[in-house]
């Protein structure tokens, strides 16, 4: 008899051991059946024993299905950095099937892609440093570069895949890839079916696809000869798991290009300062904000200002067309100055207070400082401290009211739910179909808009004062995304509504976002990332006191460990969520082991864990 540990595949459990009569290779997909269940369980061989001292329960089925070495290996790492069960790292991979055999087929492409001197340079870089950042302004051909380098690599043999924000997946790109690549490229998300799915797997491994361009779950498909690995939009927070295993597929992109010598290129116009400061970059720089690119500021409160709503008609009656962006699809809300526009900052953490309402409290949530919302506002001592609300239908209502002889639609989450939808809208609106589209971070997204000569950006003071240590961060770059769709092909106009026009002005006129990443490299120097690690703790349970309860608890025993500081503990942002009470704790640490210790400690039914935590 040989005796298995195995991983409940999508379960927290820890490993269990079974037995079985035959030998099992190591990552073999097996089924198993648990005590006081009646269906199979899916789980994963992967350690072999000996016999132990309790009775065991036999494997009942040895599937075809397998998880090669270097999926095991990155599980493993992706259990003990995100803080998770291998059961559920293992979960995210699409494993290897035995029938499909793969066929030696050798293709040959030619993309007749002529890089300019720049790009040249550019492709030069990425390929001599192995792993780097292509740090790319707006339309100065990035997509080239990686066409160029997938090129190389799949004429010599290798597999090549190119991750994108989920909404980037967009006919435009997908057109581009299909010229060059032919049937040797499938495009993966969430939203093919599951018998697409299957089909890709199958030629996949077949080698009758060598590129698989996709979101961030593409990284873990079968591949068996991955040789380069492209995050475009690399600064794109979707690249984060909001779900359980809370992995990041951008951080986990450059583990395995790094622990398996394989070529990775992270490109974006807006870098992320964690990319910056760890990753070799190449800057390619054509003129973005040139003379062409005339950008406004607004400082009313108001969601339509007169300023804004003439802009629009003007544009609307030269023929061409507008993009209206607000933060969130359903609603931004935050607490401005109106004579100011700044918002009440905690004394100890420059960052924003988020707002209580049911405390009548502002709260921080890195330190717990809290004070009562104030009469005025603390900066300029006259104007109000107001809570601001405005969504995308209620612009796009407003527009259709101002402008009956006009097309008006959304472009968010709520209004864009297939692949076939968002295929529609966007050929619509680049064939003239649709005069504005009101949307939100959808629009920023590397979609290329060919008639825009007007980008109307509402709200971004709300990202600004958002209660994050990347506020800045990711204020300056959603406005540059969303600048960039306007005038791709000459003149273009950028509205911007906020209160803080010498903030955004200074980066903007001045185009050289890589100094404002200089610049935020001081401001988080023995602070924030990326010269600590932070994590978050979130506690929630349907009884408010029971969750109170073990916050205060976890709280006095984070306290006492080494080597790491509670940073900020109390109710969440979203006190209240699918009726659940909801708490948390912030840790950060400049030691990852020490950190890494303090989570795993955390056996807690009530919390979930993320590691490097995005807000």
């Amino acid at each position: 008899m040989n005796y298995y540990e195995v991983a409940i595949l999508k379960s927290p459990l820890e490993a269990l051991t079974f037995q079985a009569e035959e030998e099992i290779e190591i990552g073999t997909k097996v089924e198993v059946v648990l005590r006081n269940r009646k269906n199979f369980c899916e789980a994963v061989v992967i350690k072999k024993v000996e016999e132990p001292t309790f009775k065991c329960t036999n494997i009942h089925t040895i599937t075809n299905f397998f998880y090669d070495e270097k999926m095991l290996e990155t599980a493993k790492f992706i259990s003990l950095y995100y803080v998770c069960s291998m059961g559920e790292a293992l979960s995210i991979f699409s494993a290897f099937n035995k029938n499909f055999l793969e066929e030696d087929l050798t293709l040959s492409f030619d993309s007749q892609i002529e890089l300019s001197v720049k790009q040249q340079e550019a492709y030069e870089f990425c390929k001599e440093k192995k792993q780097a950042l292509l740090f790319a302004n707006t339309g100065s051909g990035k997509t080239e570069v990686y066409i160029k380098a997938i090129e190389e690599v799949l004429n010599r043999g290798g597999q090549a895949v190119l991750l994108m924000p989920e909404i980037s997946l967009t006919p435009q790109m997908q057109k581009r890839l299909e010229k060059v690549f032919s049937s040797s490229v499938a495009i993966w998300h969430s939203k093919i079916t599951k018998k697409k799915k299957e089909s890709i797997l199958q030629e996949l491994q077949e080698g009758k696809i060598k590129l698989i361009a996709g979101a961030r779950s593409a990284l873990f498909l079968p591949f068996k000869n991955l040789q380069i690995i492209i995050v475009d939009e690399e600064h794109d927070e979707s690249y984060k798991s909001d779900s359980k295993p809370r992995y990041h597929a951008k951080d986990l992109s450059v583990y395995i290009a790094k622990k398996y010598d394989i070529r990775l290129i992270l490109g974006s116009a807006t870098a992320s300062l964690a990319s910056f400061n760890k990753i070799p970059y190449y800057r390619l720089k054509e003129t973005f904000f040139d003379t062409r690119k005339k950008i406004e500021f607004d400082d009313s409160s108001l969601d339509l200002s007169p300023k804004v709503l003439n802009k629009i008609g003007q544009t609307l009656a030269n023929k061409n067309q507008v993009i209206v962006f607000l933060p969130t699809r359903a609603n931004y809300k935050y607490q401005i100055c109106t004579s100011c526009g700044k918002s009440v900052e905690c004394p100890y953490c420059s960052v924003s207070m988020s707002l209580h309402k049911n405390d009548l409290a502002l709260k921080c949530h890195y330190c717990g400082f809290a004070q009562k919302i104030p009469d005025t506002c603390p900066s300029c001592n006259n104007g109000v401290i107001h809570n601001l609300r405005v969504g995308t239908a209620e612009i796009e209502q407003k527009l259709i009211e101002l402008f009956p002889d006009k097309i008006i639609k959304r472009f968010d989450r709520d209004e864009i739910k297939t692949d076939n939808k968002l295929k529609t809208v966007l050929n619509d609106f680049n064939n003239n179909k649709i005069d504005v589209l009101v949307g939100t971070q959808m629009l920023s997204k590397g979609h290329d808009y060919h008639n825009v000569k007007l980008a109307v950006v509402l709200g971004i003071d709300s990202i600004l004062n958002m209660n994050s240590y990347k506020a800045r961060e990711k204020a300056l770059s959603l406005l540059i995304q969303i600048a960039g769709r306007s005038g791709r092909k000459g003149d273009g106009e950028v509205i911007v509504q906020t209160q803080n026009a010498e903030f955004f002005a200074e980066y903007l006129q001045e185009n050289d976002y890589a100094e404002f990443l200089k610049e935020e490299l001081e401001f988080r120097q023995e602070l924030y990332p990326p010269f600590l690690k932070m994590a978050k703790i979130t506690f929630a349970h349907s009884n408010g006191l029971k969750v109170k309860d073990e916050l205060d608890k976890y709280v006095k025993l984070l306290k006492q460990k080494e080597n790491i500081q509670v940073v900020g503990f109390g109710q969440s942002a979203i006190f209240k969520l699918s009726n659940k009470y909801r708490y948390e704790i912030i840790l950060r640490s400049s030691n990852v082991k020490a950190l890494l210790q303090a989570l795993h400690s955390v056996t807690s039914p009530m919390a979930t864990i993320d590691m490097d935590t995005v807000y």
